[in-house]
């Protein structure tokens, strides 16, 4: 494993050495830090990066560039991980790899209000590399990691560079209309349990239904009971 990951020339590396990249990224996000900073820290156990993303639309349709996060984080880990390896998107961030969850996506801005234009957008994510000391495989059906996947090999600087390469290519597809499509339908052939019943917890709220699809904002189409309700994608914004 190399000392330091090659990035895109859009794109400046900072090690987060003992601080968490999300917060970090947000702290000089705040700051008026430079679009494109993505800040990162790999341990024994974890793989985290957040990157820094400043929209120029309203909050909203901004909230594709954390589907273009994700999605690129998806198609890195497909590029590197052993074929028969399933990797899907939960609606709500989870990473899932081989129908358990591998780590999470966060997204953070300096509010939830739909009618305002964010002055920044950070999109993070945390990977588990391996499982925690003294856990044992098995022993919590729902939770995974590369290493319990076949992926033990995989070099998590590889990874985040790959990562930031799909990333970027998604980002600069947001620019017109086509590539927000490619983008909707790229996304939604990875979304995981779509069509299924499906439970999501919203700023502490439980919301249960089925899971339909997205509208043109990747905004939850959930039914319940006949009827079918959105749920923005920007609810699942951290405010810091």
């Amino acid at each position: 494993m190399s000392a330091a990951p090659v990035f895109p020339p859009l794109m400046t590396g900072r090690a987060a050495e003992a601080e968490d990249p999300f917060l970090l990224a947000c702290k000089e996000a705040e700051s008026d830090g430079d679009p494109g900073l993505l800040v990162w820290r790999v341990t024994s156990e974890t793989l985290s990066a957040a990157l820094v993303l400043v929209p120029e639309s309203l909050l909203e349709p901004a909230m594709a560039g954390f589907i273009a996060c994700a999605v690129g984080l998806q198609n890195a880990l497909g590029a590197l991980a052993p074929p028969e390896t399933a990797v899907h998107l939960d609606w709500s961030g989870g990473i899932i790899l081989n129908g358990a969850e591998a780590g999470r996506l966060r997204v953070a801005a300096p509010s939830r209000d739909p009618a305002e234009e964010p002055d920044w957008l950070v999109v993070g994510f945390d990977l588990a590399l391996s499982l925690p000391p003294g856990a044992e495989p098995g022993e919590n059906p729902g939770r995974t990691a590369l290493d319990q996947e076949g992926c033990g090999g995989l070099d998590p600087l590889r990874l985040l560079e790959a990562w930031s390469r799909h990333t970027l290519l998604w980002l600069n597809a947001l620019d017109d209309a086509e590539g927000r499509a490619d983008l909707h339908r790229e996304w939604q052939g990875l979304a995981w349990k779509l069509g299924e019943t499906v439970a999501v917890t919203v700023a502490g709220l439980q919301e249960a239904g089925r899971f339909l699809g997205a509208d043109e904002n990747f905004g939850m189409l959930i039914e319940t009971g006949g009827t079918t309700r959105l749920i923005r994608l920007s609810a699942l914004i951290e405010e810091v």
